[in-house]
């Protein structure tokens, strides 16, 4: 089920967001700008990336 891979880069700060978005984007491990993580597309990950999709830019790898 969890075959597909999807980078996820952070392209807008997190200062001044809400904790919850702050919260979401450290559980993807996302810390920096334009940093990027590779993860496999779950349904916990896809609900992630859509709580703060305003703020990342996802790629199916």
């Amino acid at each position: 089920m969890a075959s597909r891979k999807v980078k996820v880069k952070l392209v807008r700060s997190l200062i001044g967001r809400p904790e919850k978005h702050r919260k979401i984007a450290t559980a993807l491990g996302l810390y920096k700008v334009n940093q990027v993580v590779d993860h496999f597309e779950t349904e916990i990950i896809t609900g992630m990336i859509q709580k703060i999709s305003h703020l990342i830019q996802v790629e199916v790898a």
